[in-house]
């Protein structure tokens, strides 16, 4: 009982919990994911071994349309979903008459080391997982995972399957595909196993796995996720309500069922290791109490169902130099002691703008005079003190200066650039404008910057490439606020450094969730290594696209990479080329929303356009500016975008991706 109760008040506490709970967090997956770490924490001490589980759409139409059936899933376990095997199951468990073995309605269970590794046979390292389960072999062709829709109408009527799906449906297009050509075998019709037969209503494994995370991200599934959640983790999985939904297993699959330490025969111990391994594991029961249903988009948005929109732009900001705002950042994240919008013009003139968070919608605050969201630096305001907000290095004089020439810590407090004829790049305070550090590691002149996500105390990576043609990869410690520990007065060295490329690199992304570095050079392809050096992939682009510009990558997988010629081109993580599209407009600032579905771009037409990533469909477009835009970004919250203009202003514009979300996207 202490595990559950404490667990319990961590579940309910932890600050995600009450974000997914009022549509803070949109993602079904990330509240799943909430849930399943708790659990797993409990049972990794106890088990050692995680589970993960999934529940799918009807794979059988041929068009997509689950709204009824989404709602009705996720109230039943899945051997219950089919009424004639539910009345089997029901009938099993009033019938059962063993004294030994406590009454249950499945004697299998929904997610096993075998099941799991059925559905992802295809793909390393599970290959290597699976043969060994088998003994070296892969299992008989009839019985391997080789059409989506037959395991369906398998997982509905088969009484002896009832397993649940795996995270990868919902993001790993590559396990529907037989890259390596394995030889699975060939079924008893005459039919050879190599890729996945999908749906109808998918063509590819990448629309499948799209529109399947749509669906579990749709209205009908969050607003009755709870009723799953209880079902697995909740009050339903144990005791008198588990056995009036049906969701009984058998018992060695429960934590406690039986103590281990208590079995003297070394075979029957043995015995009952083996099955609690190979035939399933309940995870950890996290709350006693149903779990409370999740708001609506209506009421996190309202506004965005009425013709009462907010304004498109809400603010411009005019500094005084009238020099381009060639770099913008928005470190607003609450909790956050000095939020802050910092912009850099071309002639190195910074400015630390103060940032007041937007009421929750129109009318909140009607009482209240209305704030604007961005107030300028009063050391540019009052055009005192500017000695502090110059950076007065001079730079390189081949180098055009660019938004990827400075970096921004998470806490506002430092500004990272690039570009001096020393080859250095250097941190400089935004309080005051000094010098703090100059860091070495090239060959040549730094020509690009990146930094991380940052973690728990400021630290994060930070990506330097150079025309020398390499990148190195450096940490950003926020204890001592410099590159690398810096406690002795030891030169800083880079973490890894990153070869491949044979000219100058010209932009370059990392993405420390995922552990890759995407980055472009003057000719030849854009590259992807891991965080550890080592070169993964070479991304492909058309004949026409030499040149990359821009790159933004996703924690989703997704690589967005800008073109000289004009050309965008959206690539998987693991090389794939999804989309491609040009567009007649220089373009200047790109930017990914933080789920990775919509990508924000701007450029010397002064328009911010809205396109859906997955296949470039423009959505939207923002009303044009007088003058053209040189840096983007987004609040924290996203509810704002914030644009550097040619003319020496920022723009702020009102943004939901919500809005984007229920116009646009595909209906069930």
């Amino acid at each position: 009982m202490y595990h559950i109760c404490f667990y319990q008040i961590l579940a309910y506490t932890d600050g995600l919990h009450g974000k997914w709970l009022f549509s803070e967090i949109r993602s079904v997956f990330s509240r799943r994911y909430l849930l399943q770490n708790t659990a797993l924490e409990i049972f990794m001490a106890n088990r050692g071994k995680a589970i993960l589980l999934g529940r799918s759409v009807n794979c059988n139409c041929s068009t997509l349309c689950i709204n009824s059936f989404m709602a009705h899933a996720s109230q039943l376990p899945i051997g219950a979903l089919n009424p004639k095997r539910a009345a089997f199951f029901a009938e099993r468990y009033e019938t059962w008459e063993d004294d030994q073995v406590p009454k249950f309605h499945y004697g299998t269970h929904y997610s096993t080391a075998s099941f799991a590794l059925t559905w992802l046979l295809r793909i390393e390292p599970f290959t290597t997982f699976f043969l060994n389960l088998q003994g070296g072999k892969f299992d008989h062709a009839d019985r391997a995972f080789s059409s989506v829709s037959r395991a369906w109408r398998n997982c509905q009527r088969d009484t002896s399957d009832i397993k649940e799906l795996v995270p990868e449906f919902y993001y790993l297009p590559e396990m529907f595909v037989n890259f390596n050509n394995y030889n699975l075998g060939v079924m008893d019709d005459g039919t050879v196993v190599s890729d996945v037969e999908l749906p109808p209503w998918a063509k590819t494994p990448e629309e499948f796995v799209r529109i399947n995370r749509l669906a579990l991200e749709s209205e009908f599934v969050s607003c009755q996720l709870h009723q799953w959640i209880d079902l697995i983790f909740g009050y339903k999985q144990q005791g008198p309500e588990a056995v009036r939904s049906l969701n009984v297993f058998y018992y060695l699959t429960y934590e406690g069922a039986v103590n281990l330490n208590s079995i003297m025969d070394p075979m029957l111990r043995e015995a009952v290791e083996a099955q609690i391994r190979s035939f399933g594991q309940t995870p950890s029961q996290v709350l006693i109490e149903p779990h409370p249903p999740r708001s609506s988009a209506m009421q996190l948005s309202p506004l965005m169902f009425t013709d009462q929109a907010q304004q498109d732009v809400i603010m411009v900001l005019k500094f005084p130099s009238n020099s381009p705002v060639t770099h913008v950042a928005a470190n607003t994240q609450p909790g956050l002691a000095n939020s802050a919008v910092i912009t850099v013009t071309v002639n190195r003139l910074f400015a630390v703008n103060k940032w007041h968070n937007l009421p929750a919608h129109q009318g909140a605050v009607q009482d209240q005079p209305y704030q604007l969201p961005v107030e300028i630096d009063p050391l540019i305001a009052s055009n005192t003190g500017m000695h502090r907000r110059q950076i007065t290095d001079l730079l390189d004089q081949s180098i055009q200066v660019h938004s990827q020439c400075f970096v921004i810590t998470s806490d506002n407090r430092y500004i990272l650039v690039c570009g001096f004829w020393d080859k250095s790049f250097r941190v400089y305070s935004t309080d005051t404008g000094k010098l703090m550090q100059v860091v070495f590691g090239h060959w040549d002149v730094v020509t690009c910057l990146g930094r991380s996500e940052s973690y728990i105390g400021g630290n994060c990576y930070i990506l330097s490439g150079s025309r020398d043609a390499t990148l190195l990869l450096w940490y950003w410690n926020g204890k001592t606020n410099s590159i690398g520990d810096n406690t002795n007065g030891e030169t800083a060295a880079p973490r890894a450094i990153l070869t491949g490329h044979d000219y100058e690199i010209t932009c370059a992304a990392i993405c420390a969730e995922l552990g890759v570095v995407i980055s472009g050079s003057k000719e030849g392809s854009c590259l992807i290594h891991s965080m550890n050096g080592d070169l993964l992939r070479t991304l492909e682009a058309p004949e026409n696209c030499v040149k990359a510009k821009l790159i933004q990558a996703s924690r989703e997988g997704h690589c967005v990479i800008y073109y000289d010629n004009g050309h965008f081109c959206v690539f998987s993580v693991n090389g794939k080329l999804h989309s491609t599209m040009e567009t007649d407009d220089n373009i200047r600032a790109i930017q990914l929303s933080r789920d990775g579905q919509y990508l924000l771009t701007g450029g010397d037409n002064g328009v911010v356009m809205v396109w859906q990533v997955y296949d470039l469909k423009q959505l939207f477009a923002y009303p044009g500016c007088d003058a053209g835009i040189r840096s983007m970004t987004l609040s924290y919250d996203q509810r704002c975008i914030m644009t550097g203009m040619a003319s020496g202003s920022i723009v702020v514009f009102y943004n939901d991706f919500n809005r984007w979300h229920h116009e646009y996207q595909t209906r069930y």
